[in-house]
This record gives structure tokens, sequence and C-alpha cells, in this order.
């Protein structure tokens, strides 16, 4: 089974399982798993490696509305080069001081494969679920779409350092929190907009219905695709980008956009389970990145 069928099998014997980080008495706590192959393309620098395994995490806590507090990562390799392992610390380091929070170490393992276990911590008293989205609500995403799509491309052009740059991403704390008091449901893009949409609808028993013109494309996918069809593919089908993807009602939108630190897309709305899930006026499927 995929990633999704298996997480659809626990979620029978773990009530709590279903959105993107777990609540504990106020504490938001989640983990994440990174692997050379799949996750990390050829040319990936460690720095990036650290700040993107760490940041995925992160994001998690975003997609809650959490304050971001610490991370600590599991680091397997074959071996233990020195300066790949300080740039990999760094990297976790960097980005965990980028919203806020510390990085307060991990452990150590041989592998035969680079591998890194992550786990981020932080707080909220108002966590937002996937399942409390009402038809009427407005569709919003944070930032752009696309950049992890537009990064695979350029590594595989060997375009390392842009590629890297892309694979730096920001986690949404800070807009997160600003969301939280206003969002009926919310998580962040991992698995692309369509797949989000979709778990989305499945968690809240709803539907969208998605305007694709308004979807914000990041300019370096138009530098990578052939054409407006091949950008919008990559903004809503690869994922990895770690944007929030949140529905509220549409009065709530001043408030938001004033608090978000980052630009807030609205790029369609919540209907009845009844209507699907659509694009222009037709089914989206439901397509995205899944770990094998």
């Amino acid at each position: 089974m995929d990633e999704r069928a298996a997480l659809r099998l626990l979620s029978d014997e773990l009530a709590a399982a279903g959105d993107d980080a777990a609540i504990v008495d106020g504490l938001v706590v989640t983990t994440d798993m990174l692997h050379d192959r799949t996750d990390f393309p050829d040319g990936t620098t460690r720095y990036t490696a650290g700040w993107r395994a760490v940041g995925a995490s992160l994001s998690d806590i975003a997609a809650m509305g959490g304050s971001a507090t610490a991370a600590v990562a599991a680091y397997a390799a074959p071996t233990f080069d020195r300066d790949e392992l300080l740039a990999f610390v760094r990297g976790a380091r960097d980005v965990c001081e980028h919203v806020g929070a510390e990085y307060v170490g991990g452990d150590l393992d041989g592998h035969d494969e680079f591998t890194v276990s992550t786990t981020a911590i932080g707080r909220t008293a108002d966590p937002v679920r996937r399942s409390r989205a009402r038809p009427g609500d407005v569709v919003c995403v944070t930032g752009t779409l696309g950049r992890s799509g537009a990064a695979l491309r350029l590594f595989d052009r060997g375009h390392t350092d842009r590629a890297n740059a892309l694979f730096r991403f920001e986690p949404r704390i800070a807009t997160g929190r600003a969301l939280a008091a206003r969002a009926s449901a919310m998580m962040d893009s991992s698995d692309g907009l369509a797949r989000s949409l979709h778990q989305l609808a499945e968690a809240s028993d709803c539907g969208f219905a998605i305007d694709a013109d308004r979807v914000p494309i990041a300019d370096a996918v138009h530098d990578v695709t052939d054409g407006d069809g091949d950008a919008l593919e990559v903004a809503t089908t690869f994922g990895e980008d770690f944007e929030l993807v949140a529905t509220l009602p549409e009065d709530a939108l001043p408030a938001v956009r004033e608090a978000a630190d980052v630009p807030l897309s609205v790029v369609g709305s919540v209907r009845d389970a009844a209507d699907g899930i659509t694009m222009d006026g037709e089914a989206l499927a439901d397509r995205g990145y899944t770990h094998g």
C-alpha cells in the first residue's frame, strides 16, 4: 500500500490521526522522514537538506496555527563527512532561527542511504483542523506554488545553485498564526494543491470550486515549463512547496491579510460535498506527491 492507504489504515487505530500534527495539552508535535533517493535530488547541498528537512516539520506546526518552539533531527549516512555534517546542522539551525524556534540537536547513525528524521514542537491554544471547512468559505493559499517542481527541473539541468535556493522554502509560521483565529480548516501543501483539496474535502465532507487563473504560480515555474498548461500542472500537482491551504469566511480576509507576512491568494470557494472538487468547472483529479 502507498502512504495514503497506510495513513487510512492507521487512522482506524489512532483516534488523533488525520491532521498535520498532534496536539497534546497545547503542545504541537510532528515528525517527518526524508531520504536521499526520494527527497534530495543530485546536487542538493547538505545545508539545503538540513533546512528542508527541519522546515518540513516546522511547516506542520504552521498548518496547525501554532508557534514554533524547537526541532531535533536524526541524521543517518554511510559516512560522517565533517563539512557535510556541519552544513546540515547549520541549515537546520538557520531555518529554525528564521521562524523564531531553536534547533536543539538530535542523533547520529550509520545507514546505507542518507536519511533524516526530524521532529518539531510548538504551542497553540487554538489549533486549526482539516475538518471544519464550510460551504461559502473562500479557499486561500499562501505565497506561490511550484517552487519545488521548478527546482527539480533545475537540478536535472545542472543549475544547482538556483535549485538549492528554491528548495529552501520559508515555513509559514507567522501567517499560520494570523490564520489561526479565523480559518475554518487548514493544512500545508506538501502533497500539492490538488491533493490537499481532496484531503480537506474528505476531512470536512465538502467540495471545492477552484479558478485556475487565480492560482499563484512562482515565477521560476514559468522559466522551466512549456506553456501555461505545464506551469499550472507543476503548481497544482507537484507538491513539496510547504505553503498553507486554508478555508475561511470571506469577511475575515482583510484582517488576515493585514496580519499575514506573505501574500494570501483566494483561489476558489468551498461547496457542498455533492458538487465535488472542480477547477474551472471540470473535475480536479486527486493527483499529487505520494511517498512510495
